[in-house]
């Protein structure tokens, strides 16, 4: 080849590499540009939302009402309605002493009535006579220093009658705790005998008319006040 027609090749070549590298320097140049300027704006660009409220959301609300209960369509509770049979008893002695007898509860098979001292005899009368609870099974008492009370249970049950043989009927009575004394049931139950005279030995309480309020549990010389009282202590602890 000819130097001329070397030189003519060389000036092609350059004149067709020029414009490639002038738009890649002027690429270059604008990117730098941008990248020093930011980002144009841009209609698809995300727009900023803004800052959500204080509301709570769904899940928070739900958490919340499983906290705090509802008011709304709760039922109240109501006593369960007393058995037919136990609820026809009380309404005889009611029908006979009114506002005398004060029911405490009723249940199946189970009744418990209080009545004032003055009044316990012949409510006593009443129920053995009238209704058939013929027998006193039991009699017990419970101190209640913060009544400065004690109360008297007398627990009635029957053999005359058939209907009546699985219920107990609860006769209760208060006294004074300093001055604790109650009108004997012997005269109407004879089975309260040696009932009485331990509640008398163990609770201090003296049941007039009965005719041996007396000791047969205790030491004779016992000087203490009587061991079932809430605040009798052991000698030592």
């Amino acid at each position: 080849m000819s130097t001329n027609n070397k030189e003519e090749s060389d000036k092609v070549a350059a004149s067709s590499r020029q414009p490639k590298d002038s738009a890649s320097a002027t690429h270059d140049a604008t990117s730098k540009k941008q990248q020093e300027q930011g980002p144009p704006p841009s209609s698809t660009q995300p727009k900023q939302v803004p800052a959500k409220t204080s509301q709570p959301s769904a899940t928070a609300a739900a958490a919340a009402s499983t906290t705090k209960p509802s008011t709304a369509g709760s039922v109240a509770k109501t006593q369960p309605e007393p058995p037919p049979f136990e609820k026809g008893l009380v309404e005889q002695i009611k029908r006979e002493f009114g506002d005398l007898v004060k029911v405490i509860f009723i249940k199946p098979l189970r009744i418990k009535i209080q009545v004032e001292p003055q009044d316990i005899v012949k409510v006593a009368r009443f129920l053995r006579d009238s209704i058939g609870f013929d027998h006193a099974e039991s009699a017990g008492g419970t101190d209640y220093p913060k009544d400065n009370q004690i109360e008297v249970i007398y627990h009635l049950g029957s053999y005359s009658k058939e209907e009546l043989a699985a219920h107990i009927l609860w006769l209760t009575t208060r006294t004074n705790r300093d001055d604790a004394r109650l009108p004997t049931l012997i005269n109407v139950y004879k089975s309260v005998e040696y009932h009485e005279r331990e509640c008398y030995e163990m609770l201090g309480v003296y049941f007039e008319g009965h005719p041996r309020n007396e000791r047969f549990l205790l030491p004779e010389d016992w000087a203490d006040i009587p061991p079932l009282r809430r605040d009798f202590r052991i000698k030592g602890r």
